[in-house]
Order: structure tokens, then C-alpha cells, then sequence
């Protein structure tokens, strides 16, 4: 897990906290706006990570979350991120960690979109065999084969396309993650 700050962010104040009394909006507004400054100072110092920066940011996450505001819900909200403050700025050791679990988002919406157009499985077999596939299709597409080439060569055995787990370490050798993980 990295800073999964956009979603967590987005469902945790913004969903859930409606200001009623102008002055709360305005206190909302402007730490939003602080807010995403520091995520786009996040995401430069993904793209050249120095200790210096590291420190800097680990600084402005603890004054941007940890100022009381006078509005009390967002003060909660904020005490909540603050206890998660390990795994979301975990991408200040790691700087190759993504920002943001997206990708992660979309896979389970595509999931629960297609359960909902079918009504789910009947049996348990059926839920393996359903969860088996979407998971295939799911990871062709992020390796960039063609999921029904893939399954004519598993099901025919002619053996033209290494298994997904050779693909996956092939490319996990050549796309290593960093140094920061050798620690």
C-alpha cells in the first residue's frame, strides 16, 4: 500500500463531510487546496527523491494534518489520516510506489459491474471458475497479451506463450524495484 491518499482523501473528507455553516466550507476549501499542493509535491519528489525532500514532506504532512482547524469533523478526519501516517507516506522510503490505488479501484468496479449485469454465480464452482477467469483476463491485459491467445494455447498445449508467472518474473528482473527496498 502506498500514499492512497486521492481515494482515501476523496471518500474520507470530502464524501463525508458537508459543511453546513460557510465558514467550515471555507476551512474545508483551503485545506483541500493545501492538500493537493502537497500531493503534487509528492509527486515531483517521486521523480527526483532526496533525503532533504523526504524530511521536508514528512514535516508538511504532520503540520498539514495535525493543526486543528475549529472545525471539528475535519479535525477528526484529520486525526484518523494521521494514525495511517506509516503506510501513507511509505512511498518516501519507496519513491517507485505509486501514488494512488486507481488502478486497483477499477479492477474491482469492472468486478462488481460485471456480478451486477449477471446477477453473480449459483454455485461456489461457479464463483472460483468466475473469479479464476476475471483474474486471467485482468492480468493478460496489464502484460499486454491477448487473453483469448493466451487460453487457445493453454487449451491446445502448443506452448507458444511461456506461462504467466514466467512472463511476470521475466518482467519483474528487468523492471526491479529500487535500491530503497534492499534496506
Amino acid at each position: 500500500m502506498s500514499w492512497l491518499c486521492v481515494g482515501y482523501m476523496r471518500d474520507d473528507i470530502i464524501k463525508k463531510l458537508t459543511p453546513k455553516v460557510n465558514y467550515h466550507q471555507k476551512l474545508l476549501e483551503q485545506f483541500l487546496d493545501d492538500f493537493w499542493d502537497y500531493y503534487r509535491e509528492l509527486l515531483a519528489y517521486r521523480d527526483a527523491p532526496t533525503l532533504s525532500t523526504a524530511h521536508r514532506l514528512r514535516s508538511e504532512f504532520s503540520r498539514l494534518f495535525g493543526t486543528q482547524s475549529g472545525y471539528q469533523q475535519l479535525d477528526e478526519r484529520k486525526r484518523l489520516t494521521v494514525t495511517k501516517i506509516s503506510e501513507l507516506l511509505l512511498v518516501l522510503d519507496h519513491p517507485e510506489l505509486p501514488l494512488h490505488n486507481n488502478p486497483a479501484e477499477l479492477a474491482a468496479r469492472t468486478m462488481v459491474r460485471r456480478r451486477h449485469i449477471s446477477y453473480g454465480t449459483q454455485t461456489i464452482e461457479g464463483t472460483a471458475s468466475w473469479d479464476t477467469f476475471m483474474s486471467l483476463v485482468a492480468t493478460t491485459r496489464k502484460l499486454g497479451l491477448s487473453f483469448f491467445e493466451y487460453v487457445r494455447d493453454r487449451i491446445s498445449q502448443i506452448g507458444n506463450i511461456p506461462s504467466l508467472a514466467t512472463i511476470i518474473y521475466d518482467r519483474s528482473c528487468v523492471n526491479c524495484f529500487g535500491l530503497s527496498w534492499q534496506k
